[in-house]
């Protein structure tokens, strides 16, 4: 990217973190019932911070598309709950077992591990409440073919997260600790853990908007290829970053034996994959012209990111 357009990118991907973060701060309110507790942790992480790209994808790619960000926006900031609770059982003594997520102490270090597993599983559920309800308030305006792309766009996520993706990603690398896997269940392994629920923030507006095959297959690709780099850049800097930057800690895939980008690539050809991943992906919005400025440079940003 050019400066110009770096800055340009930067002050509107501000924006839109702005703008997600202010209305995920209004999703969960605390509340005084005896369950009060459950509200405190689960907005403990879900306003931790964080870098925002699955709800910033999904309202970016409606704006592009031309559609209404209001219309997507219970959908993205349901992603970004979803992302949320996993991040939260990912801390988990009995899955990575850390100590700080996004500079901060891990929601069991603060709430106890039972109040972290019930936070983690109140966000999950909440996400579907969420997506449901807006749904619900506007049932005059979703029907017939509206209605069911919408229905459409829950499953897609719903898929996303579940056994068929994110956890089945998990499952495969709980139990490829300490044994090497090969490439090619590596990046299948990713594409679930962590392409899945990156790919349906890219999808769901496409679907809900019910865009033609070919518009379709184009997002699609660009999302596969922006997922995968992303977990890439993630085994890059977990060789290269530091806690201050990263706001956890680096190194724990060597010390825990996991087979990543870095171990089976090296750190050259692993910097080689990232940047192929990351062109392929531009490559794939060219049908969409200048509309796809502020995703393509979104694509450089995963490549660049320090954190």
């Amino acid at each position: 990217m050019k400066l110009s357009e770096e800055t340009e990118f930067e002050a509107k991907y501000n924006a839109w973190v702005e703008y997600i973060n202010d209305s995920l701060a209004r999703v969960i309110t605390e509340k005084e019932a005896p369950e009060k507790s459950i509200y405190e942790a689960m907005k403990y992480s879900l306003t931790a911070g964080g870098k925002r790209i699955r709800p910033v994808l999904s309202l970016a790619v409606c704006e592009m598309l031309g559609g209404d960000v209001m219309d997507i926006l219970p959908y993205a900031c349901a992603i970004e709950m979803i992302h949320t609770y996993s991040l939260i059982h990912d801390d988990l003594p009995a899955m990575d077992n850390d100590d700080y997520r996004r500079g901060k102490p891990t929601n069991h270090k603060v709430y106890g591990e039972a109040r972290a597993i019930l936070a983690g599983d109140g966000l999950l559920t909440y996400a579907f409440e969420l997506m449901t309800d807006s749904i619900l308030k506007n049932v005059s305006n979703n029907i017939g073919d509206g209605l069911e792309a919408r229905i459409r766009a829950i499953n897609f996520i719903a898929k996303a997260a579940g056994v068929s993706g994110m956890i089945g990603g998990q499952v495969i690398d709980i139990e490829s600790e300490g044994r090497f896997i090969d490439r090619e269940l590596l990046e299948y392994m990713h594409k679930c853990k962590t392409g899945a629920l990156i790919k349906a923030s890219v999808m769901v507006p496409a679907i809900i908007m019910k865009l033609d095959k070919n518009d379709m297959d184009c997002l699609e690709r660009y999302s596969e290829n922006i997922g995968l780099a992303f977990q890439v850049k993630d085994d890059i800097l977990d060789v290269e970053g530091n806690l201050e930057l990263l706001g956890k800690q680096t190194g724990k895939d060597a010390s825990r034996r996991k087979s990543t980008f870095v171990t089976l690539y090296g750190i050259c050809e692993a910097k080689i994959k990232l940047e192929n991943l990351i062109y392929d992906g531009i490559a794939a919005l060219e049908k969409f012209g200048d509309k796809a400025g502020f995703l393509k440079s979104l694509a450089f940003y995963i490549g660049k990111r320090k954190n």
